[in-house]
């Protein structure tokens, strides 16, 4: 009976090994604008402490509203207060953890190749710079880029006039990736990610008081593991601060 006994033992440590393995898993869901920084921190993370980081990117109104309607999300990263604070007016983040990470520029970007040339300022001419095109950006109902695009370009005295030459995308990535592809002739993005794509340029930067700040929050949500806790502590740290830095944001860590 002995070996028996030896053997439910080591099965019920060996589960017990995979048990921990597996809650040592954090997940983090994280505006689709996060995806190449994000993906290098949770590797210096893993290295560091040996815990897997999984992560879904997408829109943080899709994301929101994966969290709204099941569990499964650690950590909730943003590109703009609303979407925080929707959660959290539903009681569905931890509120004490919340704090504004980072900050960003929006940007119009045009094919690598391009010959546009735009100076972004009042009543500038986006439509006729299109020439027949349509302009790239994220929904302007319910994505974040996509609303400070529109709120930059009524700001601006423009909006009435390209409002029905849009191609809107399910989120930033999407709207640069039609740029790239030259399916656009001209986008509207984050800096961060005109600087991870080589096969777009910035022709022109929009007015920082022409739209919101553009501010990513992170917070736990109410259901999150304990070892999540740790990893956005660390995306805090000195390390994530400068990766975030050469990425093209702007490192806040101011707590909420």
């Amino acid at each position: 009976m002995r070996p028996i006994k030896f053997a439910i033992a080591a099965l019920a440590a060996t589960l017990l090994s995979f048990a921990q393995a597996q809650a040592a898993d954090i997940t983090v869901f994280a505006a689709a604008s996060l995806t190449d920084v994000m993906q290098d921190i949770g590797k210096s993370y893993e290295a560091k402490t040996h815990n897997h980081i999984v992560f879904s990117f997408a829109a943080s109104s899709t994301l929101a509203k994966q969290i709204e309607g099941s569990a499964g999300a650690d950590i909730f990263m943003s590109a703009d207060t609303d979407w925080m604070e929707y959660l959290d007016s539903k009681g569905l983040i931890d509120h004490p953890t919340r704090k504004n990470l980072l900050g960003n520029s929006l940007v119009l970007v045009a094919p690598a190749d391009s010959n546009i040339t735009i100076n972004v300022t009042d009543h500038f001419p986006l439509l006729a710079a299109l020439g027949g095109g349509r302009l790239s950006m994220a929904d302007p109902d319910s994505v974040p880029a996509g609303k400070y695009g529109r709120t930059a370009l009524i700001a601006l005295s423009v909006w009435p006039t390209v409002q029905d030459h849009i191609v809107s995308a399910e989120n930033v990535r999407v709207a640069l990736a039609y740029v790239a592809r030259k399916e656009a002739p001209l986008g509207i993005v984050y800096k961060t990610d005109a600087m991870s794509e080589p096969k777009v340029k910035v022709v022109g930067t929009f007015p920082e008081n022409s739209h919101q700040p553009i501010v990513y929050p992170a917070a736990l949500t109410k259901d999150a593991q304990a070892g999540a806790k740790d990893f956005l502590a660390y995306l805090s740290s000195p390390e994530a601060r400068a990766a975030f830095e050469k990425a093209g944001f702007t490192a806040l860590g101011a707590a909420q």
